[in-house]
């Protein structure tokens, strides 16, 4: 090799060096932004955890606040819906109490929350009606629902059946008691056989022109 060929193929090699080194600085480059893009995103995502961290515990606080509050004024949830409960038992008890008839059979003695618990079969019966070959078993709801009538027509009447074998002969008769109904249940209701009990004013209303024996 010549020292003329020596210095082009030098020239060429220097020339892809410093190609390769500009390439290499450009890739570094590149690489540390997005290294701080990266930092930057971690950075925000840590200030969003920090605050919904935050924001639960402003939450949890309150919710413990709210908690002491119902508790000095001894309220919870719970006693608040079995409150409601417990008033519309003693309303529809009071009513029956005073009137024991039903799809105009009558009662000689009316009981309330009578409970029963046999083997596999554990119920409870919010208001019972008898006489001497019926009973009437009266469901009350603060605000019926379908599923309230389902279950008494599918259960209670069985239960009860097998929780007071005594009664085992007689007619069972049912109930739906309730401050709020909404229509498709009422028609539900009476479709079935099952006696509709609500207040309309001061009244006890009953629609029970249609019983039938459970």
């Amino acid at each position: 090799m010549t020292n003329e060929e020596y210095l082009v193929f030098k020239a060429g090699i220097d020339k892809e060096m410093k190609e390769m080194y500009a390439n290499t600085l450009a890739l570094f480059a590149k690489t540390d932004e997005e290294f701080k893009e990266t930092r930057t995103f971690i950075n925000e995502t840590d200030e969003q955890i920090k605050k919904i961290s935050e924001h639960l515990d402003r939450t949890d606080e309150q919710m413990k606040r709210t908690d002491a509050t119902l508790e000095r004024m001894g309220l919870s949830l719970g006693s608040v819906t079995n409150n409601n409960g417990s008033i519309t038992e003693e309303y529809f008890f009071n009513a029956m109490t005073e009137k024991p008839m039903l799809g105009g059979v009558k009662y000689d003695k009316v009981e309330r929350n009578i409970k029963g618990n046999f083997s596999k079969v554990r119920d409870e019966f919010d208001i019972v009606l008898y006489n001497g070959d019926a009973i009437a078993l009266i469901e009350c709801k603060s605000k019926a629902h379908e599923n309230d009538l389902v279950k008494l027509i599918e259960k209670k009447a069985s239960n009860f059946k097998e929780l007071f074998p005594y009664y085992k002969d007689y007619k069972i008769y049912l109930g739906l008691a309730s401050f709020c109904f909404y229509d498709s249940l009422e028609e539900m209701a009476k479709l079935n056989g099952v006696a509709v009990l609500k207040q309309k004013g001061d009244v006890l209303v009953i629609e029970a022109d249609n019983l039938k024996v459970y």
